[in-house]
């Protein structure tokens, strides 16, 4: 009798694929959307696939390769550690896999593929009472971006670009950011591995 594959159907990109060996200093991470994409898609919880959220509004788009983090998960570790720097109370965790940016300097076109990146920082963002961080990484092996080893090797031209998407890709031109949206804190790489072992932490609690 022909032996069956030991695995005959597509795994779940949130939790069928592994964070990575190396993790948290070199993570897997599932891409959603590129600066291509002129549509916001998102992986489907329940099934896998990726869906379309929304049109991105206007002429808005996101910077870097867009999407997360497999086997990590943002509620009480990571909700905690947000008002721990912060200094701000009632955080929750948004209940999503911990969101990323992959910078490169290659012309990745469209997502649902998997990338290996190397954390260099991130956003401390807050949306509407929950923790939304979004972690900043390179592709590995880069060439370019390779010297990147913190956020403070990027051009702060950069850094504002990525800031002003996240404050203002819901929003509608005229009004700038969400009055409940804010980025308190933008860290390093330090800061980033700790928010990923929290949010692996909160995987293993809700998941595993």
């Amino acid at each position: 009798m022909e032996k069956k594959p030991k695995n005959q159907f597509l795994l779940h990109p949130w939790h069928g694929i592994e964070i990575g060996e190396n993790a948290p200093n070199i993570v897997t991470t599932f891409i959603e959307i590129t600066p291509s994409d002129s549509v916001k898609y998102e992986i489907d919880k329940a099934s896998g696939f990726l869906k379309v959220d929304r049109p991105q509004k206007f002429s808005n788009i996101v910077p870097a390769l867009y999407g997360f983090i497999p086997q990590t998960y943002c509620a009480e570790n990571v909700a905690e550690l947000c008002m721990e720097k912060s200094e701000k109370t009632n955080i929750i965790g948004d209940g999503d896999p911990l969101d990323v940016c992959v910078l490169t300097e290659r012309n990745i076109t469209h997502g649902n593929i998997i990338v290996p990146a190397i954390p260099i920082g991130g956003f401390r963002m807050i949306d509407n009472g929950e923790a939304d961080d979004k972690i900043i990484a390179i592709l590995k092996g880069d060439e370019v971006y390779d010297d990147w080893n913190d956020l403070d090797k990027c051009p702060e031209s950069l850094i504002r670009r990525l800031k002003h998407y996240f404050l203002t890709y819901k929003g509608i031109p005229g009004e700038g950011a969400k009055p409940n949206v804010e980025i308190t804190h933008v860290y390093g790489k330090e800061e980033a591995i700790k928010v990923i072992i929290a949010s692996q932490k909160d995987y293993h609690n809700h998941f595993e």
